[in-house]
């Protein structure tokens, strides 16, 4: 807002610090290449390929090395390639992405800042999703009309920037903004942004997907390259071939036991290997898409044949063809170099269950009933959920749907309540038509809007009360404290559509569906034959209604309209300017024990709400981190009154008083989505610095975005040399260098 923080230096004292540097904006495009429209909806956008690999043999000539993938994807998207410094982990890239994609929670502050711009239309292809904000409560129709009236005023503002800046517009009921850019944007060798942490899924097709804030988006849109930290390499070689009950989820469930939350921090993982073709091109994104919770940049697999055979089935024939001409700029060079590398064979991965309350606490099916006994976890799973944008496929749809009909013709139904979120509009019209949805619905599940819903906390559960301990298991991506149901007692584990679906056939967490076998009503028992079920549907997809809005050629004349007195939409106001002087005796906030996520720093669920209104939102800073002091959540000591408040209470307190304020945090803070609201609120609440051990990478770029100090501890062993009662001084401001 008011000034920007660029690159992380070495030093300030104690503590890691920032370089403070001056923007300059250049106005150049990539040249088109080829007369192939990057989607049905960019007529006058051309597939980049002609220029990826003109850039990427400048990088060559200067690199004089093989290259990964995703290496020639982003160096080919470079803005100035011959002068470009490039070193993994350190060199600062400054890029042009062929496209931006917001999903509505998000895009209402990234369009509110783009309209502070003064601009009169976004440079980039751009599109906004409604997904976020349709709470599951009955089912599909009920809630989507329901959303649609609550929400009606965000729906609007959405509608109508959009029309009025260029951006289309996905209308709610269309589905999860992931599954649409797959179906529609994502193409091998694309660079995209998404005001999302989950954007990497369009890597299941060939793609440098990358979850940004909204700031980095408004750039993007405003004609401004975009800047990314040249990231690391991972290799995850692929040996063997899916089978059985093993699915592309358990590759990724396998790949954050190894690596951890933060194991990824910083690089970008490349799967390559013969196991990789045994894997459909929705299982890519789903190994994509949940690569997010290893802290990885991005995830990406090479281009191949089962890339091919999903751009046919979504009518994109052309780009397929052209791909295959631009193979050599869509795979890894021989020889090239990693970082670091994990390898695994399909033949031997198990399924897995990861939780609960972390995505990489890894437990082998085989295992889970003994962990579960040990550790105390309810043996009773009381909801299976399926679905969400990491595994809403048609073949994870069929592929779950055949274990439901072996139930059902012995006799069986779900012995836990069971939800299932179609990823689209697509989606949810051709498992109608093909039959998938009645077999669910008959084995008693409820088939739900096209939306987020429970996987972001949109659930009014009425099943359980508040801290009443109880087992979910779902097929989605993040199961944090308090993430589906705002119930911190909920353990929630992370498992396949599959494994979801047999545990929840079974009631019970301790269920192996590779040995054991359920009770049938008529006295026998069944043991499930191994899921099954088409990568692709056999009649082609059903679009469904049309839920798109395209932007018209000229949107001057529309109208968007904020009220003054909106509680859901705010326009923004610049924040103050920082006077150059160092900040002395900041008084400290809270310090924050233990993980701390964007949903610990923002809280989702009802709060989304709130999400376009940033005074309104800001009610909600902190409340479900714990304090160092007392090891409650949402209870500080105010250090001016000496009387314990809620933190958002707090920090107005101090910012009417004129006390700026500092967090100090713990390990990897902010992991998680990639919403900037965890940003703006500090910053909106007069904080100045956010001090730790550790950043994940999106929310320590939201923070300099939005003028906050991200700072690390040179020693992680000082987080424990400060009280929650000491005052920080910053200084030397002035002086801050890379390097310094």
């Amino acid at each position: 807002m008011a000034f920007t923080f660029k690159h992380a230096a070495k030093q300030m004292q104690k503590w890691g610090s920032i370089n403070l540097q001056v923007r300059l904006i250049q106005s150049s495009a990539p040249c088109a290449s080829s007369q192939v429209a990057m989607s049905h909806f960019d007529k006058g956008h051309f597939l980049p390929y002609g220029k990826v690999e003109e850039n990427v043999n400048i990088v060559k000539d200067i690199l004089r090395r093989p290259l990964t993938m995703s290496e020639k994807i982003l160096y080919g998207h470079l803005d100035d390639p011959k002068n470009q410094e490039i070193v993994r982990g350190e060199s600062y890239l400054r890029l042009r992405p062929d496209r931006v994609a917001m999903q509505d929670a998000t895009a209402q502050m990234a369009m509110l800042q783009f309209i502070s711009s003064g601009l009169p239309k976004v440079a980039v292809p751009s599109t906004i999703h409604c997904d976020h904000l349709i709470e599951a409560q009955v089912g599909g129709d009920e809630d989507l009309a329901r959303a649609k009236d609550i929400n009606k005023e965000v729906y609007n503002f959405l509608s109508t920037a959009g029309a009025k800046y260029g951006v289309g517009f996905w209308r709610p009921g269309s589905g999860i903004i992931h599954q649409i850019i797959l179906e529609n944007y994502a193409f091998p060798g694309v660079l995209l942004i998404g005001t999302d942490s989950h954007t990497p899924n369009g890597g299941g097709l060939g793609g440098v997907c990358i979850g940004v804030g909204g700031a980095d988006a408004v750039d993007v849109m405003a004609d401004i390259p975009w800047e990314l930290k040249c990231p690391k390499v991972i290799g995850v070689k692929l040996t063997g071939k899916l089978s059985g009950w093993t699915s592309p989820k358990d590759v990724i469930l396998k790949v954050a036991g190894i690596l951890t939350v933060k194991g990824g921090t910083g690089a970008i993982v490349e799967y390559f290997g013969p196991g990789v073709d045994s894997i459909s091109c929705t299982g890519m994104g789903t190994i994509c898409n949940m690569g997010a919770e290893i802290g990885a940049t991005t995830s990406i697999f090479p281009f191949n044949d089962r890339m091919v055979d999903y751009l046919k089935a979504t009518r994109r024939e052309a780009i397929a063809e052209a791909a295959l001409q631009y193979r050599h700029v869509l795979t890894a060079d021989e020889g090239a170099e990693y970082d670091e590398l994990v390898e695994i064979d399909l033949n031997t991965l198990e399924p897995h269950v990861n939780g609960p309350f972390t995505p990489d606490l890894a437990n082998p099916v085989s295992k889970l009933g003994d962990a579960a006994r040990k550790n105390g976890w309810p043996l009773d799973v009381k909801v299976g959920l399926i679905g969400s944008c990491t595994n809403s496929s048609y073949e994870d749809m069929s592929r779950a749907a055949s274990l439901a009909k072996q139930a059902l013709d012995k006799g069986l139904k779900f012995k836990s309540s069971f939800t299932v979120t179609p990823g689209s509009e697509q989606i949810r019209a051709t498992i109608e038509r093909d039959g998938q949805a009645a077999v669910l619905r008959e084995a008693g599940a409820i088939v739900l809007a096209n939306a987020c819903g429970p996987c972001i906390g949109q659930w009014d559960r009425k099943d359980v009360q508040k801290g009443e301990k109880n087992t979910i298991v779902t097929s989605y991506n993040r199961n944090f404290t308090g993430r589906n149901d705002a119930n911190p007692a909920t353990h929630a584990f992370v498992a396949s559509p599959e494994v979801t679906t047999a545990l929840a056939l079974a009631g019970r967490l301790d269920f192996n569906p590779q040995t054991d076998e359920l009770k049938t009503p008529s006295g026998g028992s069944l043991k499930l034959s191994s899921p099954y079920g088409d990568e692709l549907p056999q009649n082609g997809f059903d679009p469904g209604m049309d839920t798109f809005q395209p932007p018209p050629e000229d949107g001057s004349g529309v109208a968007v309209d904020v009220d003054p007195e909106s509680k859901r939409l705010q326009i923004l106001a610049p924040f103050d300017k920082w006077d150059g002087k160092d900040l002395e005796d900041l008084i400290i906030l809270i310090k924050v024990k233990g993980k701390c996520t964007t949903d610990h720093i923002s809280a989702a669920g009802p709060w989304l709400k709130y999400r376009g209104h940033l005074d309104n939102i800001s009610n909600n800073l902190l409340i479900t981190a714990t304090n160092s002091e007392n090891e409650e959540m949402n209870s500080v000591r105010n250090q001016l009154t000496d009387t314990f408040g809620a933190v958002p209470e707090t920090a107005r307190y101090y910012k009417a008083h004129g006390e700026p304020w500092v967090v100090v945090g713990d390990e990897n803070y902010g992991e998680g989505s990639s919403r900037e609201h965890a940003a703006l609120e500090p910053r909106h609440l007069g904080g100045r610095a956010i001090i730790v051990k550790s950043f994940a990478r999106i929310h320590e770029t939201n923070l300099k975005k939005q003028g906050l100090l991200p700072l690390t501890f040179a020693e992680t062993s000082d987080y424990d040399k400060i009280r929650p009662d000491d005052r920080i001084s910053l200084l030397n401001l002035k002086d801050l260098s890379p390097g310094k």
